[in-house]
């Protein structure tokens, strides 16, 4: 199958490959890279050949066998392209590139007689096996005949069909837990190896890749087995080879199979392993992690004999200290302790208690408590009696009420102003209430002290704040 290419490109191509180079650094005569993988299942297989992957599933099912040939079971081999894999592949319709690869396919792995197809014969000319290799190509990248050949050999050794028991006319066909499957017959492994020639046949490439192939003028497919028998040779595109070209091709293709049978072997040998150690297999467990390798280092020892040396000084010399250590903490314990710097001033913090208190300017004794009985009845008696406006019909005891409101507008602190004369003459006892409240229904509850010269009462509003009284001076 072959891209449409500039010119440009296609001339720069055949220069690279007339210097004995390749785009990819390989050598003329290299493979890429082989990976085979297997599922989980048995016949299920992966390869991957460069960038070019295959998947591969080989089943099987009981039919009737034909009446030429009764004895013989059937092996039929299809690949299917999708553009998935490459968008030249058309959906719904085998493309003659398709049809090309799955006639070669047929001709070296059926053909060659490289599966027992007797084997498959269960009673002749009535019941047989027929298997069946569904390959579906994930990924094109060149050379796909070579990983779809790989895939189909790989798929056909890791299958294991059904146990089957014949009594009479009685067939049974055990399931695998019942009884271990058995393994095809299988006589040798033919593989297939692609040879690409440019410019007339004068230049060759082993495993084309995907470019190469677009500029390629022919290809040779060998098909051999590891004892040197050639299965299947096939030439397809307009050049001319000679004698001793297609020598030299086959003695290639003799190393290239040899090496790809013993990597096929080697992905069998390791599945077979992990299955009766008990290990983990499949696709999964296969893949191998990308990983960054370009800042990798290499492991170096580290002479910490220094640096040991000083933190055992530094232990030491902590070691020492150790006994100041609970004078520092009760320093710093002392220093965070609440202190009342003068009378009036406190301290309101987590966990400390509320020490806020405002004295009397004339009275010494500070530490008086507040009459709480009166505080309460002053506060029921301001909330039953509506507010009176301070003005010129205010009552007399009121018309000094000083109303002090904060930045925001909101009330958070009142101040009574009350005349010296009313305090000299109205001179009560502690928790005795003032005449004029009575009458006048002021909502002030002042309690006073027993001493005439104490000037000064205590007032408190709802929100708990306390109001400061200033008296007649001495």
């Amino acid at each position: 199958m072959k891209e449409i290419v500039s010119t440009t490109e296609k001339k720069f191509l055949n220069d690279v490959i007339s210097n004995g180079k390749r785009l990819d650094g390989r050598a003329t005569y290299d493979y890429r890279k082989i990976r085979i993988t297997f599922g989980t299942e048995r016949g299920c297989c992966q390869v991957q050949i460069g960038e070019t992957r295959v998947l591969a599933q080989t089943l099987c099912e009981v039919i009737k066998p034909s009446e030429s040939r009764p004895a013989e079971g059937v092996l039929q081999m299809n690949l299917e392209l999708s553009p998935m894999a490459s968008p030249a592949f058309e959906p719904g319709r085998m493309s003659i590139f398709a049809v090309e690869l799955n006639r070669l396919l047929e001709r070296s792995v059926r053909e060659s007689k490289a599966v027992d197809t007797e084997s498959l014969c269960i009673v002749v000319g009535e019941k047989a096996w027929q298997v069946r290799v569904d390959m579906h190509a994930l990924n094109f990248d060149g050379n796909l005949l070579d990983c779809s050949s790989i895939a189909a050999i790989a798929s056909l050794h890791h299958f294991r069909r059904p146990e089957v028991t014949v009594s009479g006319e009685e067939v049974t066909i055990h399931t695998m837990e019942d009884r271990e499957p058995v393994p095809l017959s299988i006589h040798h492994m033919p593989i297939c190896i692609t040879f690409a020639f440019f410019q007339e046949g004068k230049y060759l490439l082993v495993d084309p890749s995907g470019q190469e192939e677009t500029v390629m003028d022919g290809t040779m497919v060998v098909c051999m087995n590891i004892h040197k028998e050639i299965c299947t040779i096939q030439m397809t595109g307009s050049m001319l080879l000679l004698k001793d070209q297609l020598q030299r091709c086959c003695q290639i293709a003799v190393v290239k199979v040899s090496e790809i049978t013993d990597v096929i072997n080697s992905a069998l040998l390791n599945d077979t392993r992990a299955r009766k150690e008990g290990k983990k297999f499949g696709f999964a467990e296969s893949k191998v992690p990308t990983s960054i390798t370009t800042s990798v280092l290499e492991e170096t020892e580290v002479d910490m004999d220094e640096e040991n040396e000083g933190a055992m000084q530094e232990i030491d010399n902590g070691s020492g200290d150790g006994h100041e250590q609970p004078e520092q903490e009760q320093m710093e314990t002392e220093q965070s302790a609440a202190k009342m710097e003068s009378s009036g001033v406190g301290t309101i913090g987590e966990g400390l208690q509320n020490t806020w208190t405002i004295p009397s300017e004339d009275s010494g004794d500070e530490d008086q408590p507040e009459d709480v009985g009166a505080l309460a009845a002053d506060e029921k008696n301001r909330h039953q009696e509506p507010a009176a406006k301070n003005g010129a019909g205010e009552p007399e005891g009121r018309a000094d009420r000083v109303h002090q409101l904060d930045e925001s507008g909101s009330e958070e602190e009142e101040t009574v102003v009350v005349k010296s004369d009313q305090l000299l003459q109205e001179s009560v006892k502690p928790e005795q209430k003032l005449p004029h409240q009575e009458s006048e229904g002021l909502d002030l509850t002042l309690a006073l002290k027993s001493a005439p010269n104490a000037g000064a009462g205590k007032a408190k509003r709802k929100g708990g704040a306390r109001k400061k009284h200033k008296g007649a001076p001495k």
